[in-house]
């Protein structure tokens, strides 16, 4: 919540900024908390430049992308693996994920920076992105992964200055990192931070604690307002009052009041626009230019409108309640006009609330792309309609007697654009020029652009189909992180929001005392809350008394009952007893390695058999030649032949006989020499 006196001083960010460090604690508030460890800017900058010149070593050439991002690369090893998490050190081996993604956004600036090997650093930036991936999946203490890898805040050291501090969850998601999103760790976080299970500690809001009161099955212990933080009771409460809204602008478009005058169901509707445009202000002063956004465009456009239908209106009143009044009757009318033209961005503004569902967080993830993508349609449409207007204009100064006019001109080219295009306006103006021109406008038009805007669109369609449930991920973390990383002290969902300002910060903020003012705050929310909070209360017993099931049976939290588990659980199954795993460990595959690769190393397994083997023959034929003097002994096929009537013989020209596969025979009496060739 913002302090009523902030927005008047000149050094509120340099304040708030002081208060914030100054407020941090030192100690652990709680007998069982660890001290959180302090990790400089400077260190984690050299664990970054550390992992950077690992990635440039390990990818120092273009490979194909699957080398990189498939389950059995043999470019991310297991020791590629070790040696990144080492990088870090005992002490600062927690802030090993954050600086991947930091060197996952140098590569990409690189990539911009150096054109001529783009792919290449692209690739090492995918790396970053797999290497924390693998990291996040391979951890096994939860607590350790979410609190100090995940969510624990880290800053760089830039030109001598520390940089924001950012957690991992949240750099991931700034840099679209799909694959550290999708990740298993990261995933169980996000859900933990949206049921609120996870929640930013009030005392300092860099750290995550653990909301205390989750395993608490007694139901008025969870009848609190401070509950309304936690990002799934927002977004329903969002949802509702969505719904509401666009159910009070139904039945004030379908019932017109003839008289002008204002009812109690368009005094609503205007009520909560009020609340919705404050609410929109507040965050922009809040976090700047950088929140606006699509979304942010398409309400503030449909806001304006209905302002300016509301300022009509009352202009209206302003008149002669008279029902012949020609100057009221004109401005109602024009008032109920605006609202009607607003009818189609009512209810498209549902799906902005309703991204939460798989089936339109993924069509919208679709729209937001195609609409980026159609900006390039557009540039080029403008350059190309400024030109040939300019065309047109010309010919029309040229000769000021035809019957052109500047209106029909664009309301041609217009038609040309939405593929209806009409040359019997254009026939004989400046003939053959003006008709000539018209067909080299329609022809760049239907022909190019629009085809540009098709390709790009399927291209848009592809890209995002392709990785579908990976983009509903991403959007879902995002939609989290806008409820957990600038969390208001009192939650006041609009259009509750004009009761907060209208009712406690201008009559109470600027004098009260701040324990009082946030008891009073707290009484308020509990008020206008209570219906909410009542069921609230009741599904987070339900889901405590889960949680204590699952810590019963050393599951995880999260943990829910499946139904081929159940079947396990009711039929007492144990494939260790009936030797089924063995039997599943001695046919099943080895998935992890190619199997090009598995035969090459059984093939070099009996390669090295095999060399031993003759190794240990030629060591015996060695011991038995020193051994038996000068009698000339040989060892062939594993057949020992000494100076003696088995192994050898001496003909009586007192020749050695040699024993080849099992025969005698001495190079005399074949006629050869030693080798075994006859002799000439």
């Amino acid at each position: 919540m913002v302090r009523w006196a902030s927005l008047f001083s000149s050094d509120g960010h340099r304040r708030a900024h002081r208060e914030l460090h100054e407020g941090r604690r030192l100690l652990p508030v709680r007998r069982n908390e660890a001290l959180p460890p302090a990790l400089p800017a400077k260190e984690v900058t050299k664990v970054a430049l550390r992992l950077k010149y690992q990635i440039e070593q390990v990818i120092s050439c273009e490979l194909d992308e699957d080398a990189v991002t498939k389950a059995n690369s043999n470019v991310i090893t297991k020791a590629v693996i070790q040696t990144a998490r080492e990088a870090g050190g005992e002490e600062h081996k927690a802030c090993v994920v954050y600086c991947l993604l930091v060197c996952l956004r140098w590569f990409k600036l690189q990539a911009l920076a150096e054109l001529w090997d783009s792919d290449l650093h692209q690739l090492r930036a995918v790396a970053c992105e797999m290497l924390a991936k693998r990291i996040i999946e391979a951890e096994e203490n939860q607590d350790y992964l979410m609190h100090d890898v995940l969510l624990k805040r880290y800053s760089m050291c830039i030109d001598g200055e520390n940089t924001p501090p950012v957690n991992a969850v949240e750099r991931a998601v700034d840099l679209h990192a799909l694959r550290v999103i999708g990740s298993s760790g990261y995933q169980k976080c996000i859900k933990y931070l949206w049921h609120g299970w996870l929640c930013q500690d009030d005392k300092d809001p860099s750290t995550f604690i653990e909301y205390p009161e989750r395993v608490n099955t007694h139901y008025w212990s969870h009848v609190n307002p401070d509950r309304l933080r936690a990002p799934i009771y927002q977004n329903t409460v969002q949802i509702f009052f969505s719904l509401l809204y666009l159910v009070l602008y139904t039945i004030v478009i379908n019932t017109i009041n003839p008289s002008g005058d204002l009812d109690v169901v368009e005094g609503l509707l205007y009520i909560m626009t009020l609340g919705f445009v404050c609410d929109e202000i507040t965050k922009f002063w809040k976090v700047g230019r950088f929140y606006f956004g699509f979304w942010n465009a398409f309400n503030s456009t449909l806001y304006i409108l209905l302002i300016v239908s509301f300022i009509l209106r009352v202009v209206a009143l302003t008149h002669s309640p008279d029902s012949s009044d020609a100057e009221r009757m004109r401005f109602n009318a024009l008032s109920y006009n605006f609202l009607a033209f607003s009818a189609p961005m009512f209810w498209g503004r549902i799906l902005l609330y309703l991204d939460t569902f798989r089936f339109f967080g993924a069509m919208l993830v679709v729209l937001k792309v195609m609409m980026k993508e159609s900006l390039i349609f557009f540039a080029l449409l403008g350059v190309v309609i400024v030109g040939f207007l300019q065309g047109f204009m010309g010919m029309d100064q040229a000769d000021p007697q035809n019957a052109m006019t500047p209106s029909i001109i664009l309301q041609g080219m217009a038609n040309s654009v939405m593929q209806s295009p009409d040359f019997g306006v254009f026939q004989e103006f400046s003939a053959p020029f003006g008709i000539l021109l018209y067909y080299f406008f329609t022809f760049v038009v239907m022909v190019i652009l629009l085809n540009i805007l098709i390709a790009l669109y399927n291209s848009a369609y592809e890209d995002i189909t392709g990785n579908a449930i990976d983009e509903y991920m991403a959007l879902f973390a995002h939609r989290t992180l806008q409820f957990v990383r600038a969390p208001d002290e009192n939650v006041f969902i609009a259009p509750f929001n004009l009761i907060e300002i209208f009712l406690l910060i201008i009559p109470f903020e600027w004098w009260l005392p701040t324990a009082r003012y946030e008891r009073l705050n707290h009484y308020v929310m509990g008020v206008i809350y209570s219906p909410l909070l009542l069921i609230t209360a009741l599904v987070e017993t339900l889901n405590a008394r889960r949680i204590r099931l699952n810590r019963r049976l050393g599951e995880e939290d999260d943990d829910t009952v499946q139904e081929w588990e159940e079947a396990a659980q009711d039929l007492l199954m144990d494939f260790q007893a009936e030797n089924w795993d063995l039997k599943v460990s001695e046919t099943k595959p080895n998935v992890e390695l190619d199997p090009c690769v598995l035969e090459v190393r059984e093939l070099k397994g009996q390669v090295a058999e095999l060399m031993g083997v003759v190794k240990r023959l030629k060591e015996e034929v060695e011991g038995v030649r020193r051994g038996g003097g000068g009698g000339g002994g040989a060892v062939v096929n594993g057949v020992d032949e000494v100076g003696g009537n088995e192994g050898s013989s001496v003909d009586g020209n007192g020749g050695d006989t040699e024993v080849v596969n099992g025969e005698e025979g001495t190079a005399a009496e074949t006629g050869g020499d030693t080798t075994g060739e006859p002799q000439e």
